[in-house]
């Protein structure tokens, strides 16, 4: 018999590696679930922790070629899923932010899977190239160029945490109330916000870019549902980077990812797909089960 114990402590670092690779929590999930169904039926393994870590790359990798043409047909724009962390940014300083999760979706999946495994998962070169069958020199090579294209995507100066909260808090305030003077104070003259609806909610297909659409977007909001302003639920680091959930006008759950750069907010990161929203939506209504006692 498979020991169920030793695969349940590999359990959390598999998902994270499979959810790192996909994008998704249900799907990193169910992949993992699937090494569960190998591990079972494989007898006795020499060294565990690294058969598994093979099993679940190789099946990422499989499911990233089917999840590529889904891709293409997806409505608007797509974002990874968000995965809720608590307040204290240092809690995932050592993984990737939203901002890398979407660098890599430039990256071929041979090349996240070598950046995964080797940078972030510090597993070493030979093994890395017996789990993705190539040789050391073909995985140090995919590496590196993953390694570069993941570099222009990083800040160069992390954002203190307290100066984080504040812009944070900030935000949800001025987006709430259409506040256009504090919004440009906020703002970078070229941010981005990126929506993912999925189809399934509104959201905007383009990436809205430039401070004066910002400005227009959020105002535009407001008077939208003036008798319905955003409602905070909770604070959160969203995938390594400050941010928030909220009901939006019309009672849509979102979350909401700000990227930080010397001060102002370079990017945000909007999830309203409610597929993507299971898991934050479950939490909360657990947490809420649990006040009431």
């Amino acid at each position: 018999m498979p020991d169920t114990a030793l695969f349940e402590a590999e359990r959390p670092r598999l998902v994270r590696l499979a959810y790192r690779m996909t994008g998704s929590l249900a799907e990193a999930e169910d992949l993992v679930q699937d090494a569960w169904l190998r591990w079972s039926g494989a007898g006795g393994v020499d060294a565990p922790a690294a058969w598994l870590t093979r099993v679940v790359t190789r099946l990422c990798l499989d499911h990233l070629k089917s999840a590529r043409v889904r891709r293409e047909t997806y409505v608007g724009a797509w974002l990874p899923e968000p995965l809720l962390g608590t307040t204290e940014p240092d809690e995932l300083a050592d993984d990737l932010s939203f901002t890398l999760m979407l660098a890599m979706e430039r990256l071929s999946p041979l090349e996240r899977a070598a950046f995964l495994l080797h940078d972030v998962f510090d597993v070493g070169l030979p093994e890395v190239a017996k789990t993705l069958d190539r040789t050391p020199a073909t995985v140090r090579q995919l590496a590196s160029r993953a390694r570069r294209h993941v570099a222009e995507a990083r800040p160069r100066y992390p954002v203190d945490a307290q100066e984080a909260a504040r812009i944070t808090r900030a935000f949800f305030a001025a987006a709430r109330d259409g506040d256009a003077r504090v919004l440009s104070d906020l703002l970078a003259e070229d941010v981005a916000i990126h929506s993912d609806g999925g189809g399934r909610v509104l959201a905007f297909h383009n990436i809205i870019q430039g401070l004066a659409k910002a400005q227009r977007l959020f105002m535009g909001l407001r008077r939208k549902h003036p008798d319905e302003p955003a409602e905070l639920i909770r604070f959160a680091m969203i995938d390594g980077l400050p941010g928030y959930v909220s009901r939006a006008g019309g009672g849509v759950l979102q979350t909401t990812a700000l990227d930080v750069r010397d001060g102002r907010i370079a990017a945000i990161y909007i999830v309203r797909n409610p597929d993507k929203l299971a898991h934050v939506a479950a939490a909360l209504q657990a947490g809420q089960a649990a006040a009431r006692g």
